[in-house]
Protein backbone atom coordinates (compact mmCIF):
# COMPACT_ATOMS: atom_id res chain seq x y z
CA UNK A 1 0.00 0.00 0.00
CA UNK A 2 1.55 3.30 -1.01
CA UNK A 3 1.70 6.29 1.30
CA UNK A 4 -0.68 9.14 0.52
CA UNK A 5 -4.13 10.54 1.19
CA UNK A 6 -7.43 8.75 0.66
CA UNK A 7 -10.41 11.10 0.45
CA UNK A 8 -13.52 9.63 2.05
CA UNK A 9 -17.09 10.80 1.60
CA UNK A 10 -18.15 10.38 5.21
CA UNK A 11 -21.79 9.28 5.55
CA UNK A 12 -24.14 10.76 8.11
CA UNK A 13 -24.19 8.96 11.49
CA UNK A 14 -20.58 7.83 11.06
CA UNK A 15 -17.92 9.34 13.29
CA UNK A 16 -14.56 10.31 11.84
CA UNK A 17 -13.08 7.58 14.04
CA UNK A 18 -15.42 5.01 12.44
CA UNK A 19 -14.04 5.95 9.01
CA UNK A 20 -10.44 5.64 10.13
CA UNK A 21 -11.18 2.31 11.80
CA UNK A 22 -12.43 0.86 8.50
CA UNK A 23 -9.27 2.02 6.72
CA UNK A 24 -7.06 0.67 9.50
CA UNK A 25 -8.65 -2.79 9.38
CA UNK A 26 -8.18 -3.02 5.62
CA UNK A 27 -4.68 -1.58 5.37
CA UNK A 28 -3.02 -3.24 8.33
CA UNK A 29 -2.99 -6.43 6.23
CA UNK A 30 -0.46 -4.69 4.01
CA UNK A 31 1.69 -3.49 6.87
CA UNK A 32 0.33 0.07 7.13
CA UNK A 33 0.76 1.13 10.75
CA UNK A 34 0.04 4.84 10.69
CA UNK A 35 -3.35 6.24 9.66
CA UNK A 36 -4.98 9.51 10.70
CA UNK A 37 -7.69 11.87 9.51
CA UNK A 38 -7.54 15.57 8.77
CA UNK A 39 -10.38 17.75 10.02
CA UNK A 40 -12.97 16.01 12.23
CA UNK A 41 -16.57 15.96 11.08
CA UNK A 42 -19.41 15.59 13.60
CA UNK A 43 -21.46 12.37 13.25
CA UNK A 44 -24.48 14.17 11.74
CA UNK A 45 -22.32 15.90 9.11
CA UNK A 46 -21.16 14.25 5.92
CA UNK A 47 -18.70 14.90 3.13
CA UNK A 48 -14.96 15.26 2.63
CA UNK A 49 -12.75 13.51 5.19
CA UNK A 50 -9.08 13.15 4.16
CA UNK A 51 -7.41 10.04 5.60
CA UNK A 52 -3.61 10.18 5.74
CA UNK A 53 -1.76 6.90 5.20
CA UNK A 54 1.75 5.97 6.28
CA UNK A 55 4.34 8.73 5.90
CA UNK A 56 1.61 11.16 4.87
CA UNK A 57 0.51 11.34 8.53
CA UNK A 58 3.68 13.33 9.25
CA UNK A 59 2.41 16.14 7.01
CA UNK A 60 -0.96 16.57 8.72
CA UNK A 61 0.33 19.46 10.82
CA UNK A 62 0.74 21.50 7.63
CA UNK A 63 -3.02 21.70 7.01
CA UNK A 64 -3.44 24.85 9.14
CA UNK A 65 -3.72 26.94 5.97
CA UNK A 66 -6.40 24.79 4.34
CA UNK A 67 -9.77 26.44 3.84
CA UNK A 68 -12.95 24.39 4.08
CA UNK A 69 -16.16 24.64 2.03
CA UNK A 70 -19.54 23.56 3.39
CA UNK A 71 -23.13 23.40 2.24
CA UNK A 72 -25.35 24.05 5.23
CA UNK A 73 -29.04 24.33 6.03
CA UNK A 74 -30.25 26.35 9.02
CA UNK A 75 -33.73 25.99 10.51
CA UNK A 76 -35.19 29.16 11.96
CA UNK A 77 -37.32 29.31 15.08
CA UNK A 78 -35.52 26.76 17.25
CA UNK A 79 -32.70 27.00 19.80
CA UNK A 80 -30.79 23.90 21.01
CA UNK A 81 -27.94 23.29 23.41
CA UNK A 82 -25.68 22.05 20.59
CA UNK A 83 -26.65 24.68 17.98
CA UNK A 84 -27.98 21.92 15.70
CA UNK A 85 -31.27 20.05 15.48
CA UNK A 86 -29.75 16.88 16.99
CA UNK A 87 -29.33 18.54 20.38
CA UNK A 88 -31.82 19.20 23.15
CA UNK A 89 -34.40 21.83 22.25
CA UNK A 90 -34.16 24.71 24.69
CA UNK A 91 -36.69 27.04 23.11
CA UNK A 92 -38.97 27.38 20.09
CA UNK A 93 -39.81 30.86 18.86
CA UNK A 94 -42.28 32.49 16.50
CA UNK A 95 -40.82 33.35 13.07
CA UNK A 96 -43.66 35.63 12.03
CA UNK A 97 -42.35 38.82 10.51
CA UNK A 98 -39.02 37.35 9.40
CA UNK A 99 -38.40 38.25 5.75
CA UNK A 100 -36.10 36.97 3.04
CA UNK A 101 -34.45 40.37 2.90
CA UNK A 102 -33.65 40.26 6.61
CA UNK A 103 -32.18 36.75 6.31
CA UNK A 104 -29.99 37.80 3.38
CA UNK A 105 -28.79 40.92 5.16
CA UNK A 106 -27.76 39.06 8.30
CA UNK A 107 -26.02 36.21 6.48
CA UNK A 108 -24.06 38.63 4.32
CA UNK A 109 -22.78 40.32 7.48
CA UNK A 110 -20.83 37.14 8.34
CA UNK A 111 -18.54 37.53 5.33
CA UNK A 112 -14.95 38.50 6.02
CA UNK A 113 -13.06 38.40 9.29
CA UNK A 114 -15.41 37.83 12.22
CA UNK A 115 -15.29 37.06 15.94
CA UNK A 116 -16.90 33.75 16.82
CA UNK A 117 -17.56 32.02 20.14
CA UNK A 118 -17.02 28.25 19.78
CA UNK A 119 -20.06 26.17 20.80
CA UNK A 120 -19.95 24.65 24.28
CA UNK A 121 -20.33 21.23 22.65
CA UNK A 122 -17.05 21.35 20.75
CA UNK A 123 -13.51 19.99 21.03
CA UNK A 124 -11.95 23.38 21.75
CA UNK A 125 -9.76 23.12 24.82
CA UNK A 126 -9.97 25.42 27.84
CA UNK A 127 -7.45 24.79 30.62
CA UNK A 128 -6.49 21.49 29.01
CA UNK A 129 -10.03 20.17 28.86
CA UNK A 130 -12.47 20.00 25.92
CA UNK A 131 -15.53 22.22 26.06
CA UNK A 132 -17.92 19.33 25.49
CA UNK A 133 -16.51 17.62 28.59
CA UNK A 134 -17.43 20.66 30.68
CA UNK A 135 -20.87 20.73 29.06
CA UNK A 136 -21.57 17.07 29.79
CA UNK A 137 -20.62 17.64 33.41
CA UNK A 138 -22.97 20.63 33.58
CA UNK A 139 -20.08 22.96 34.41
CA UNK A 140 -19.86 26.51 33.13
CA UNK A 141 -16.55 27.76 31.76
CA UNK A 142 -15.54 31.04 30.17
CA UNK A 143 -15.47 30.76 26.38
CA UNK A 144 -13.44 33.39 24.57
CA UNK A 145 -14.19 34.62 21.08
CA UNK A 146 -11.82 33.61 18.29
CA UNK A 147 -11.04 35.34 15.03
CA UNK A 148 -12.02 33.35 11.94
CA UNK A 149 -12.39 34.27 8.28
CA UNK A 150 -15.38 33.63 6.03
CA UNK A 151 -13.96 34.01 2.54
CA UNK A 152 -17.21 33.43 0.71
CA UNK A 153 -20.86 32.94 1.67
CA UNK A 154 -23.54 32.39 -0.97
CA UNK A 155 -27.21 31.75 -0.32
CA UNK A 156 -28.60 28.85 -2.36
CA UNK A 157 -32.20 28.75 -1.20
CA UNK A 158 -34.57 30.34 1.31
CA UNK A 159 -37.65 28.23 1.97
CA UNK A 160 -40.06 30.51 3.82
CA UNK A 161 -42.63 27.71 4.17
CA UNK A 162 -40.20 25.52 6.10
CA UNK A 163 -38.32 28.52 7.51
CA UNK A 164 -35.03 27.06 6.32
CA UNK A 165 -32.11 28.68 4.55
CA UNK A 166 -29.40 26.80 2.64
CA UNK A 167 -26.05 28.44 1.99
CA UNK A 168 -22.51 27.58 0.88
CA UNK A 169 -19.59 28.93 2.89
CA UNK A 170 -15.83 28.81 2.37
CA UNK A 171 -13.95 29.59 5.57
CA UNK A 172 -10.70 29.28 7.48
CA UNK A 173 -9.84 26.36 9.70
CA UNK A 174 -11.59 26.53 13.10
CA UNK A 175 -14.80 28.13 11.84
CA UNK A 176 -17.97 26.58 13.31
CA UNK A 177 -20.79 26.54 10.79
CA UNK A 178 -23.42 25.67 13.39
CA UNK A 179 -22.37 28.80 15.27
CA UNK A 180 -23.05 30.85 12.13
CA UNK A 181 -26.54 29.30 12.12
CA UNK A 182 -27.03 30.11 15.80
CA UNK A 183 -25.75 33.67 15.35
CA UNK A 184 -28.07 34.11 12.37
CA UNK A 185 -31.05 33.18 14.54
CA UNK A 186 -29.92 35.43 17.36
CA UNK A 187 -29.57 38.41 15.02
CA UNK A 188 -33.04 37.76 13.58
CA UNK A 189 -34.51 37.32 17.07
CA UNK A 190 -36.11 33.96 16.30
CA UNK A 191 -33.26 31.56 17.00
CA UNK A 192 -31.85 29.02 14.55
CA UNK A 193 -30.12 25.65 14.51
CA UNK A 194 -28.18 23.80 11.84
CA UNK A 195 -30.24 21.00 10.24
CA UNK A 196 -27.85 19.70 7.56
CA UNK A 197 -24.12 19.98 6.83
CA UNK A 198 -21.94 18.64 4.03
CA UNK A 199 -18.25 19.45 3.67
CA UNK A 200 -17.69 19.73 -0.07
CA UNK A 201 -14.00 20.67 0.03
CA UNK A 202 -11.03 20.65 2.39
CA UNK A 203 -7.91 22.26 0.98
CA UNK A 204 -7.27 20.63 -2.41
CA UNK A 205 -9.63 17.71 -1.70
CA UNK A 206 -13.09 17.74 -3.27
CA UNK A 207 -16.29 15.76 -2.69
CA UNK A 208 -16.07 14.22 -6.17
CA UNK A 209 -12.74 12.64 -5.11
CA UNK A 210 -14.38 10.88 -2.18
CA UNK A 211 -14.94 7.17 -1.62
CA UNK A 212 -17.71 5.87 0.62
CA UNK A 213 -16.14 3.94 3.52
CA UNK A 214 -18.80 1.24 3.14
CA UNK A 215 -17.54 0.60 -0.41
CA UNK A 216 -13.98 0.15 0.86
CA UNK A 217 -15.04 -3.04 2.62
CA UNK A 218 -15.70 -4.80 -0.70
CA UNK A 219 -12.94 -3.22 -2.82
CA UNK A 220 -9.68 -4.90 -3.70
CA UNK A 221 -6.61 -3.21 -2.25
CA UNK A 222 -5.35 -2.44 -5.76
CA UNK A 223 -8.58 -0.57 -6.51
CA UNK A 224 -8.36 1.38 -3.25
CA UNK A 225 -4.80 2.37 -4.08
CA UNK A 226 -6.01 3.98 -7.32
CA UNK A 227 -7.84 6.55 -5.19
CA UNK A 228 -4.80 7.38 -3.02
CA UNK A 229 -3.47 10.88 -3.71
CA UNK A 230 0.27 11.58 -3.65
CA UNK A 231 1.77 12.66 -0.32
CA UNK A 232 2.89 16.09 -1.57
CA UNK A 233 -0.41 17.04 -3.23
CA UNK A 234 -1.90 18.99 -0.27
CA UNK A 235 1.16 21.23 0.16
CA UNK A 236 -0.01 23.84 -2.35
CA UNK A 237 1.13 26.79 -0.19
CA UNK A 238 4.72 25.55 -0.02
CA UNK A 239 7.54 26.58 -2.28
CA UNK A 240 9.18 23.94 -4.49
CA UNK A 241 12.90 23.26 -4.78
CA UNK A 242 15.09 20.54 -6.23
CA UNK A 243 18.68 19.39 -5.80
CA UNK A 244 21.10 16.98 -7.46
CA UNK A 245 21.59 13.36 -6.39
CA UNK A 246 24.62 14.06 -4.21
CA UNK A 247 22.92 16.87 -2.27
CA UNK A 248 19.72 14.82 -2.06
CA UNK A 249 21.52 11.97 -0.30
CA UNK A 250 23.11 14.47 2.08
CA UNK A 251 19.71 16.09 2.77
CA UNK A 252 18.14 12.65 3.40
CA UNK A 253 20.58 12.21 6.30
CA UNK A 254 19.14 15.32 7.97
CA UNK A 255 21.91 17.68 6.90
CA UNK A 256 21.53 21.30 5.86
CA UNK A 257 22.17 22.35 2.26
CA UNK A 258 23.71 25.66 1.21
CA UNK A 259 21.11 27.76 -0.53
CA UNK A 260 23.17 28.23 -3.70
CA UNK A 261 23.28 24.44 -4.12
CA UNK A 262 19.54 24.10 -4.64
CA UNK A 263 17.24 25.27 -7.43
CA UNK A 264 14.08 27.18 -6.53
CA UNK A 265 11.22 26.24 -8.86
CA UNK A 266 8.41 27.96 -6.94
CA UNK A 267 8.29 30.34 -4.00
CA UNK A 268 5.88 29.85 -1.05
CA UNK A 269 2.35 31.21 -1.59
CA UNK A 270 1.46 32.59 1.84
CA UNK A 271 -0.36 35.91 2.19
CA UNK A 272 0.66 36.51 5.80
CA UNK A 273 4.48 36.52 6.01
CA UNK A 274 4.35 36.17 9.81
CA UNK A 275 2.21 33.01 9.83
CA UNK A 276 3.84 30.03 11.56
CA UNK A 277 2.91 26.41 12.12
CA UNK A 278 2.60 24.78 15.53
CA UNK A 279 6.34 24.11 15.73
CA UNK A 280 7.26 27.71 14.97
CA UNK A 281 8.20 27.25 11.32
CA UNK A 282 7.42 30.31 9.24
CA UNK A 283 5.19 29.17 6.36
CA UNK A 284 6.82 31.77 4.12
CA UNK A 285 10.08 29.77 4.37
CA UNK A 286 8.74 26.22 3.90
CA UNK A 287 9.49 24.23 0.75
CA UNK A 288 8.75 20.88 -0.84
CA UNK A 289 12.04 19.18 -1.67
CA UNK A 290 12.58 17.03 -4.78
CA UNK A 291 15.48 15.14 -6.31
CA UNK A 292 16.36 16.55 -9.77
CA UNK A 293 17.27 13.33 -11.59
CA UNK A 294 14.30 11.21 -10.45
CA UNK A 295 11.69 13.81 -9.43
CA UNK A 296 11.27 11.97 -6.13
CA UNK A 297 9.57 13.92 -3.34
CA UNK A 298 11.98 13.78 -0.42
CA UNK A 299 10.15 15.75 2.23
CA UNK A 300 10.01 19.33 3.41
CA UNK A 301 12.60 21.88 4.39
CA UNK A 302 12.77 25.47 5.53
CA UNK A 303 15.09 28.28 4.61
CA UNK A 304 17.20 29.66 7.44
CA UNK A 305 17.64 33.18 6.11
CA UNK A 306 20.26 34.13 8.71
CA UNK A 307 22.56 31.25 7.69
CA UNK A 308 21.30 31.05 4.08
CA UNK A 309 20.74 27.31 4.43
CA UNK A 310 17.98 24.85 3.58
CA UNK A 311 17.34 22.84 6.73
CA UNK A 312 15.36 19.60 6.87
CA UNK A 313 11.92 19.75 8.45
CA UNK A 314 10.30 16.41 7.52
CA UNK A 315 12.35 13.76 5.71
CA UNK A 316 10.17 11.11 4.07
CA UNK A 317 12.80 9.03 2.24
CA UNK A 318 15.22 6.37 3.48
CA UNK A 319 18.73 7.49 4.28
Amino acid sequence: MKDGILVLNKPQNWTSHDCVAVCRRIMRLKGVKKIGHGGTLDPMACGVLPVYIGQATRLMEYTDLDDKTYRCTARLGVITDTQDVWGQILEERDTEGITEEAIKKVLCSFRGEIQQYPPKYSAVRVNGKKLYEYAREGREVEIKARKVTVHQLDIEEIDMAKMEVTFVVTCSKGTYIRTICSDLGEALGCGAAMSALTRTASGVFRLEDGVNPEDLKTMELEDIEKHVIDVDRPLVHFGRIEMNADRAKYFAMGNSIRWHQIKVLEKPKVENPELKNKRGRNYNNLYKVYRTDTGEFMGTGFRDEAENLLKADKILVSR
